[in-house]
């Protein structure tokens, strides 16, 4: 009865640790549900860490063929969630130090690093060009400042606040202890308001715009009334 049940339930409906017994008999359905599932948040780790939009896309790639290749060593001794992105940061911090073998890691994430646009998806409203203009502008600038912190503080910011894992969570999955999720965090946030604050003031004055289509619709409006006037 309970198994007949579960039949009836959704797939994408499943908990993380069903899927992945189904994917281990190599239900292509369960695979095809965990990947969409956890697709943005590999997708992000991975370039927080790398900063290039093409190499984070191969590096969640890999870690799907490593992590489904050898789901018998998963013992769910933490969520799946967690496995599979240290897999990615591994994979990730591999390609980075095969790219800088010079680089050491917790050394790097003392220097502020050039910055590159995260594509964050965000929701536009096309049919006001001028706002869509102004969001753009904002996530813009928001997505510059986050990819010019420093490596191990833009990693546990996206972790946490973008993708909005638990302190927790963010430390299982870096590797961290909580207490540096936190200290890391803290800093971020500071890093950001100072880079922001510094930035936001060339586009205070772009607020509220009142131009083209909200203008032109405003001056035929008052020339209407203005021609049935005696």
């Amino acid at each position: 009865m309970a198994q007949e049940k579960l039949s009836k339930v959704k797939p994408e409906l499943l908990s993380d640790e069903e899927l992945v017994r189904r994917a281990r008999s190599r239900d292509e359905a369960a695979v095809r549900i965990l990947t969409r599932r956890h697709n943005r948040r590999l997708y992000r780790i991975a370039r927080s860490i790398l900063r290039n939009e093409s190499e984070a896309e191969d590096v969640v790639q890999e870690t799907y063929v490593r992590a489904f290749g050898r789901l018998d060593s998963f013992r769910a001794e933490s969520s799946f969630t967690t496995w599979i992105t240290r897999i990615a940061m591994n994979e990730a911090l591999g390609r980075l130090r095969r790219r800088r073998p010079t680089v050491d890691w917790q050394a790097k994430s003392e220097n502020l690093i050039q910055a590159e646009i995260i594509q964050f998806p965000a929701s536009l409203n096309t049919d006001d060009p001028e706002r869509a203009m102004a969001q753009r502008e904002i996530r813009t600038l928001l997505e510059n400042a986050i990819d010019n912190l420093p490596d191990g503080f833009r990693t546990v910011f996206v972790a946490r606040v973008v993708e909005g894992l638990s302190i927790e969570e963010t430390a299982a999955s870096l590797g961290l202890r909580a207490e540096t999720v936190k200290t890391r965090l803290h800093r971020a946030r500071t890093l950001l308001r100072k880079e922001l604050d510094e930035q936001l003031d060339s586009l205070v004055t772009g607020v509220f715009p009142f131009a083209g289509r909200r203008c032109d619709r405003m001056t035929e409006a008052v020339l209407r009334r203005l021609a049935r006037m005696p």
